[in-house]
């Protein structure tokens, strides 16, 4: 009777397969859920994010940073600029990176500042009293361990005080240039589970992380932030999104119609 059973399994694969798995081949795997018109839906948004006009484009962590400094210094205002931007608005993060870089924005400068000046500087950044907290304690941990430099790997940024997924997988793209995870932000939680993106609603954005990464290919990740980011600043608003401008209206499962 086993036998039997173990043949009507093998048969029941789609034609050409019961030979592979009568001499003991691997089970052909079940077909990988994806989201209805994804792909459609993707290429929509990349047309509407295409002028890169939304304050992300001009006013982002990647426009925070100075780039002609020396690589461990621009990775540590990298760093500065994702604790800073945290509950933030592009304008107000962007400002404040720019009057901590004219009081030379290093590991060694921000030790040395006392927290009221730091606080003045970077005020009024969202949580800007806890920030000056976050962003000493982070500065002596990277100063004493790591040698002034930010971690090579998402398992060590992630334990340093103010650091969450979100940053740490923006820090890996932006500093080291290492795409580890897709940096899910309020936005990127928003949108996806308004296009139905995820299999079942989520409630956090590292739940919305673990259920893209399942599917959404890797050579996509890096870009999905960016364009979701300017996507939900111009089009798909927390409140009333402006979806009689949007361009995946028919298809948005969302839609206002």
């Amino acid at each position: 009777r086993r036998s039997r059973r173990r043949k009507n399994v093998a048969i029941a694969y789609e034609s050409g397969q019961g030979d592979g798995a009568e001499q003991g081949t691997s089970e052909p795997q079940r077909p990988r859920w994806e989201p209805r018109d994804w792909q459609q839906q993707l290429e929509r948004i990349r047309e509407m994010r295409r002028n890169r006009d939304a304050p992300v484009d001009e006013m982002g962590v990647e426009k925070c940073y100075d780039s002609s400094a020396p690589p461990q210094v621009m990775r540590y205002q990298v760093l500065l600029s994702l604790m800073l931007s945290s509950q933030t608005k592009d304008q107000v993060t962007s400002a404040a990176m720019l009057r901590l870089r004219q009081h030379g924005l290093t590991v060694d400068s921000i030790l040395q500042m006392d927290d009221a000046t730091l606080g003045q500087i970077i005020y009024p950044v969202g949580f800007w009293r806890n920030k000056v907290k976050y962003i000493k304690q982070t500065t002596a941990i990277l100063k004493q361990k790591y040698g002034g430099d930010i971690p090579r790997t998402v398992e060590e940024l992630v334990q340093l005080p103010g650091v969450g997924p979100k940053m740490a997988h923006l820090a890996m793209n932006i500093a080291w240039d290492s795409v580890s995870g897709i940096a899910v932000d309020t936005h990127v939680h928003r949108i996806t589970n308004r296009l139905k993106w995820v299999k079942k609603e989520t409630r956090y954005p590292e739940e919305t992380r673990v259920a893209l990464e399942d599917w959404l290919p890797r050579d996509l990740w890096s870009e999905i932030n960016w364009l979701f980011v300017g996507f939900g600043q111009q089009t798909c608003l927390p409140v009333n999104p402006r979806c009689n401008e949007c361009l995946n209206q028919d298809i948005c499962p969302a839609a206002k119609r």
